[in-house]
Protein backbone atom coordinates (compact mmCIF):
# COMPACT_ATOMS: atom_id res chain seq x y z
CA UNK A 1 0.00 0.00 0.00
CA UNK A 2 2.63 2.40 0.76
CA UNK A 3 5.85 3.05 -0.65
CA UNK A 4 7.14 5.70 0.99
CA UNK A 5 7.61 5.63 5.08
CA UNK A 6 8.29 8.93 6.63
CA UNK A 7 9.92 8.82 9.96
CA UNK A 8 9.98 12.02 12.76
CA UNK A 9 13.03 11.02 15.33
CA UNK A 10 12.13 12.12 18.73
CA UNK A 11 9.47 10.66 20.44
CA UNK A 12 9.08 8.44 17.25
CA UNK A 13 12.00 6.47 16.89
CA UNK A 14 14.57 8.15 19.59
CA UNK A 15 13.07 8.34 23.32
CA UNK A 16 14.71 12.21 23.67
CA UNK A 17 11.90 13.60 25.88
CA UNK A 18 14.01 13.49 29.38
CA UNK A 19 16.94 15.00 26.94
CA UNK A 20 15.07 17.45 25.14
CA UNK A 21 12.81 18.81 27.91
CA UNK A 22 15.59 18.84 30.88
CA UNK A 23 18.20 20.62 28.51
CA UNK A 24 15.21 23.06 27.88
CA UNK A 25 14.10 23.43 30.98
CA UNK A 26 18.01 24.01 32.26
CA UNK A 27 18.48 26.66 29.23
CA UNK A 28 15.34 28.66 30.24
CA UNK A 29 16.96 28.77 34.10
CA UNK A 30 20.24 29.72 32.78
CA UNK A 31 19.03 32.45 30.33
CA UNK A 32 15.99 33.99 31.89
CA UNK A 33 16.03 32.88 35.13
CA UNK A 34 12.48 31.00 35.57
CA UNK A 35 12.48 27.55 37.30
CA UNK A 36 9.58 26.26 34.40
CA UNK A 37 7.74 22.44 35.74
CA UNK A 38 8.71 19.92 33.29
CA UNK A 39 4.76 19.50 32.25
CA UNK A 40 5.13 23.22 31.30
CA UNK A 41 7.85 22.40 28.86
CA UNK A 42 6.77 19.46 27.80
CA UNK A 43 4.50 21.59 25.55
CA UNK A 44 7.93 22.95 23.57
CA UNK A 45 8.55 19.64 22.76
CA UNK A 46 9.56 18.84 19.12
CA UNK A 47 9.43 22.07 18.30
CA UNK A 48 12.44 23.62 16.49
CA UNK A 49 14.76 25.57 18.62
CA UNK A 50 14.80 28.51 16.51
CA UNK A 51 11.40 28.92 17.14
CA UNK A 52 10.62 28.66 20.75
CA UNK A 53 12.95 31.14 22.27
CA UNK A 54 10.18 33.72 20.33
CA UNK A 55 7.80 31.63 21.94
CA UNK A 56 9.14 32.49 25.32
CA UNK A 57 9.89 35.83 24.75
CA UNK A 58 13.46 35.96 24.43
CA UNK A 59 14.86 38.33 22.28
CA UNK A 60 18.42 36.47 20.98
CA UNK A 61 16.90 33.32 19.55
CA UNK A 62 20.75 32.69 18.15
CA UNK A 63 22.15 32.05 21.64
CA UNK A 64 19.03 30.48 23.27
CA UNK A 65 19.39 27.61 20.51
CA UNK A 66 22.84 27.17 21.04
CA UNK A 67 22.89 27.05 24.56
CA UNK A 68 19.91 25.10 24.32
CA UNK A 69 21.63 22.38 22.01
CA UNK A 70 24.82 22.28 24.28
CA UNK A 71 22.62 21.18 27.23
CA UNK A 72 21.41 18.92 24.84
CA UNK A 73 24.10 16.97 23.69
CA UNK A 74 25.24 17.49 27.75
CA UNK A 75 22.48 15.14 28.73
CA UNK A 76 22.28 12.68 25.54
CA UNK A 77 23.10 9.85 27.85
CA UNK A 78 19.88 10.02 28.47
CA UNK A 79 18.23 9.26 25.14
CA UNK A 80 17.33 5.72 23.74
CA UNK A 81 15.63 4.35 20.68
CA UNK A 82 12.53 2.67 21.43
CA UNK A 83 12.45 -1.08 21.24
CA UNK A 84 11.92 -2.58 18.11
CA UNK A 85 12.49 0.22 15.91
CA UNK A 86 15.80 -0.90 13.98
CA UNK A 87 13.81 -4.35 13.02
CA UNK A 88 10.91 -2.03 11.83
CA UNK A 89 13.50 0.07 9.59
CA UNK A 90 15.68 -2.96 8.19
CA UNK A 91 11.98 -4.82 7.69
CA UNK A 92 10.73 -1.85 5.74
CA UNK A 93 14.41 -2.16 3.79
CA UNK A 94 14.12 -5.66 3.09
CA UNK A 95 10.85 -5.12 1.81
CA UNK A 96 11.90 -2.99 -0.79
CA UNK A 97 10.47 0.49 0.64
CA UNK A 98 11.81 3.81 0.51
CA UNK A 99 12.82 5.73 4.31
CA UNK A 100 12.63 9.08 5.10
CA UNK A 101 13.29 11.36 7.67
CA UNK A 102 11.93 14.66 8.62
CA UNK A 103 13.09 15.99 11.87
CA UNK A 104 12.88 19.66 13.58
CA UNK A 105 16.87 19.01 14.60
CA UNK A 106 19.72 20.79 12.67
CA UNK A 107 22.21 18.14 11.61
CA UNK A 108 24.79 19.30 14.25
CA UNK A 109 22.32 17.53 16.90
CA UNK A 110 21.49 14.88 14.52
CA UNK A 111 25.61 14.15 13.96
CA UNK A 112 25.80 13.99 18.28
CA UNK A 113 23.45 11.18 18.33
CA UNK A 114 25.22 8.17 18.75
CA UNK A 115 21.58 6.41 18.21
CA UNK A 116 20.88 8.25 14.86
CA UNK A 117 24.59 7.52 13.75
CA UNK A 118 23.63 4.03 13.21
CA UNK A 119 19.90 4.28 11.95
CA UNK A 120 20.67 7.46 9.52
CA UNK A 121 22.45 4.63 6.90
CA UNK A 122 18.72 2.92 6.64
CA UNK A 123 17.50 6.32 5.44
CA UNK A 124 16.57 7.28 2.02
CA UNK A 125 16.82 11.21 2.93
CA UNK A 126 16.99 13.18 5.88
CA UNK A 127 15.41 16.77 6.07
CA UNK A 128 16.80 18.69 9.24
CA UNK A 129 15.51 21.90 10.12
CA UNK A 130 18.36 23.92 7.83
CA UNK A 131 17.07 22.03 4.55
CA UNK A 132 13.81 24.38 4.31
CA UNK A 133 12.54 27.61 5.05
CA UNK A 134 9.25 26.53 6.79
CA UNK A 135 8.99 23.54 9.30
CA UNK A 136 6.58 21.73 11.34
CA UNK A 137 3.52 21.85 11.42
CA UNK A 138 4.36 23.19 7.65
CA UNK A 139 4.28 20.47 5.25
CA UNK A 140 7.35 21.98 3.53
CA UNK A 141 9.57 19.41 4.61
CA UNK A 142 7.76 16.60 3.62
CA UNK A 143 7.06 17.99 0.30
CA UNK A 144 11.09 18.45 0.23
CA UNK A 145 11.49 14.82 0.79
CA UNK A 146 9.22 14.06 -1.68
CA UNK A 147 11.21 16.37 -4.08
CA UNK A 148 14.63 15.12 -3.28
CA UNK A 149 13.23 10.93 -3.95
CA UNK A 150 11.75 11.88 -7.03
CA UNK A 151 15.08 13.64 -8.04
CA UNK A 152 16.60 10.55 -6.81
CA UNK A 153 14.44 7.72 -8.34
CA UNK A 154 13.27 9.77 -11.20
CA UNK A 155 9.80 8.74 -10.53
CA UNK A 156 6.87 11.00 -9.78
CA UNK A 157 5.61 10.36 -6.27
CA UNK A 158 1.86 11.01 -4.73
CA UNK A 159 1.56 11.82 -1.13
CA UNK A 160 -0.70 8.93 -1.15
CA UNK A 161 1.93 6.29 -1.41
CA UNK A 162 3.71 7.69 1.43
CA UNK A 163 3.04 7.54 5.33
CA UNK A 164 4.56 9.88 8.01
CA UNK A 165 5.35 8.41 11.31
CA UNK A 166 5.30 11.09 14.02
CA UNK A 167 4.15 11.40 18.02
CA UNK A 168 2.75 15.30 18.10
CA UNK A 169 0.49 17.61 16.20
CA UNK A 170 3.23 19.08 15.20
CA UNK A 171 3.62 15.76 12.61
CA UNK A 172 0.36 15.07 12.08
CA UNK A 173 0.06 18.70 10.56
CA UNK A 174 2.82 18.77 8.43
CA UNK A 175 2.23 15.46 7.25
CA UNK A 176 -1.60 15.62 6.41
CA UNK A 177 -1.53 18.77 5.29
CA UNK A 178 1.26 17.45 1.95
CA UNK A 179 -1.33 14.62 1.15
CA UNK A 180 0.07 11.86 3.74
CA UNK A 181 -1.65 9.46 5.93
CA UNK A 182 0.08 9.87 9.47
CA UNK A 183 0.52 6.87 12.27
CA UNK A 184 0.91 8.21 15.82
CA UNK A 185 4.14 7.17 17.81
CA UNK A 186 2.20 6.70 21.24
CA UNK A 187 5.19 5.04 23.19
CA UNK A 188 4.38 6.67 26.43
CA UNK A 189 0.30 5.84 25.69
CA UNK A 190 -1.00 9.24 26.43
CA UNK A 191 -3.58 8.86 23.82
CA UNK A 192 -4.64 10.53 20.88
CA UNK A 193 -5.36 13.75 22.18
CA UNK A 194 -6.85 14.89 19.50
CA UNK A 195 -5.49 13.77 17.00
CA UNK A 196 -6.36 12.14 14.19
CA UNK A 197 -4.28 9.58 12.61
CA UNK A 198 -5.16 6.72 10.37
CA UNK A 199 -3.16 4.43 12.74
CA UNK A 200 -1.61 4.48 16.32
CA UNK A 201 1.08 2.14 17.70
CA UNK A 202 2.59 1.95 21.24
CA UNK A 203 4.52 -1.18 20.75
CA UNK A 204 6.62 -2.64 18.38
CA UNK A 205 3.89 -5.56 17.73
CA UNK A 206 1.90 -2.67 16.44
CA UNK A 207 4.42 -1.38 14.66
CA UNK A 208 5.53 -3.81 12.68
CA UNK A 209 1.57 -4.44 11.86
CA UNK A 210 1.61 -0.72 10.49
CA UNK A 211 5.03 -1.10 8.66
CA UNK A 212 3.63 -4.59 7.00
CA UNK A 213 0.72 -2.39 5.23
Amino acid sequence: MYKHFIFDIDGTLIDTESTGILSLIRTIKELMGIEMPYDEAYKYFGIPSGKVAPMLGFADGELFGHRWEENFVELQYLTKPFDGVEKALLLLKERGKYLGCVTSRNRYELGKDPHMQKLSPLFDQIICAEDTEKHKPDPEPVREYLRRMENLTGERISPQECLFLGDTRHDFDCGNSAGCDFALADWKERGMNGIPASYRFSSLEELLEIVSL
